[in-house]
């Protein structure tokens, strides 16, 4: 049994404690939740917050070199400019991101992604580094041939699959994949991602073939001449399911059509900001019973795998938009990155919140020399105030899987910087 202790415990399923403990069992999940006075001391952690780890729904690991690539393109030119220098890479070098993407993750006291996977590579990277994942495998195309490279990626990882990391699927999204693919995708019973309703420019392209993307005709699938939300749902692909990215360009009707069928959304508002995608209507989506969740999506559309830089970034846009202070609170924004995470994944019952019985995945943030001691609220501390500098520590299953000042991924850096040479060579 290992014990440890905090000024703060956030369970997020309940209040903060004050002075508050974790003991975690030899099977690597939590005992007891509760004070310090009662569970004992153990390990120590003085001017800090003790959290469930951050539950991270929507990621690429593999492109965490990928950081200012096309930066002020639009959304179109910048997917040709990823396209044509992810063709210049080998498997060896998408590990080498992955690793580093992991690791960054790690670092920002991320313990579940559901990340989606170009190469398979993320799976192996998950593997070595400790964290927990739904790696969904991306296929492109129509439903011809498309599964053939989702098998031939599916056995290459095959190895690296346990209960800690899971298979599933990931029909890019509706202009890379025909209703067909998505149909033999749902088909296999496995999790479902996609990106969807990211940009007008997309929308106008799906509805009429016109618009700035036209200019990317050769590497997409035939319009669909409507909604994609409306379609995926005639044909069963919403659901309880499937985690779709963004959902940024979403009407009244849509949005009922996510809640009905229990359609997860990842909410990335800076990868929406940064692309100039627009800010999702999250207000909109939660108020209609919509599961929704805080991700952070890739470097290659944001700067980095930082969930606190993401949490304000949601909480400041959700204000913005609506006009209001309470849009979402600093502890609704806690909850979308946690258990709203684990709840898109599937994988509530384990993980995204401190309680008897589920996994011990955990954070443990630091507020020394911050603003915010002695703290009025512990939970906007940590949102507002919080950074991968002051984690202190990544538990996953118990086992510690980061820690600040005696953790280096030398390996994965030069790897991932090689990788990114390789993509800039003229």
């Amino acid at each position: 049994m290992r014990t440890i202790s905090a000024d703060r415990v956030v369970p997020v399923a309940g209040p903060p404690i004050e002075r508050g403990a974790l003991s975690i069992g030899d099977d690597g999940r939590i005992a007891a939740v509760g004070a310090a006075a009662d569970l004992g001391e153990g390990e120590r952690f003085d001017d800090a917050v003790i959290l469930p780890g951050f539950v991270n729904a929507h990621s690429h690991l593999e492109y965490a070199a990928y950081a200012g690539f096309g930066d002020g393109l639009s959304f179109a030119p910048w997917i040709g400019l990823h396209v044509a220098r992810k063709r210049r890479l080998e498997q060896a070098d998408m590990e080498a991101m992955a690793r580093l993407g992991a690791a960054a993750c790690l670092r920002s006291g991320i313990t579940t992604v559901g990340d989606c996977s170009f190469s398979g590579a993320a799976a192996v990277a998950c593997v070595e580094l400790g964290l927990r994942a739904i790696v969904y495998l991306e296929v492109f195309g129509t439903d011809a041939g498309a599964l053939s490279g989702f098998e031939e990626k599916r056995d290459r990882i095959d190895g690296a699959l346990s209960d800690r990391v899971r298979l599933g699927v990931s029909p890019h999204a509706p202009y890379t994949c025909t209703p067909a693919l998505y149909e033999v995708c749902a088909a296999l019973g496995l999790p479902v991602a996609t990106h969807l309703a990211e940009s007008e420019a997309e929308l106008e392209y799906l509805r009429s073939g016109t618009g700035p993307w036209e200019a990317l005709a050769d590497y997409l699938v035939a319009p669909l001449g409507s909604s994609a939300i409306t379609t995926l749902a005639a044909l069963g692909v919403l659901g309880p399911n499937l985690v779709a990215a963004h959902c940024v360009q979403v009407t009244a009707d849509e949005i009922a059509l996510l809640a009905e069928t229990g359609t997860h959304v990842a909410h990335c508002p800076r990868s929406n900001a940064l692309l100039g995608c627009g800010v999702a209507p999250l207000a909109a989506l939660r108020e209609a019973g919509v599961s929704v969740c805080i991700a952070t999506d890739s470097p290659a559309s944001t700067p980095s795998f930082d969930m606190f830089d993401e949490l304000r970034a949601a909480v400041m846009a959700a204000r913005a938009r609506e006009r209001r202070p309470d849009a979402l609170t600093t502890a609704d924004a806690l909850e979308l990155a946690t258990l709203g995470g684990a709840r898109a994944l599937g994988l509530q019952h384990d993980v995204g919140s401190l309680e008897p019985g589920k996994q011990a995945d955990i954070a443990v943030v630091s507020l020394v020399d911050s603003p915010f001691l002695p703290w009025e609220d512990p939970v906007g501390a940590v949102v507002l105030g919080g950074s991968p500098d002051r984690i202190l520590a990544t538990l996953v299953a118990g086992e510690d899987r980061y820690r600040r000042g005696g953790t280096t991924w030398h390996a994965s850096t030069s790897g991932a910087q090689r990788a990114r040479g390789r993509m800039l060579e003229a």
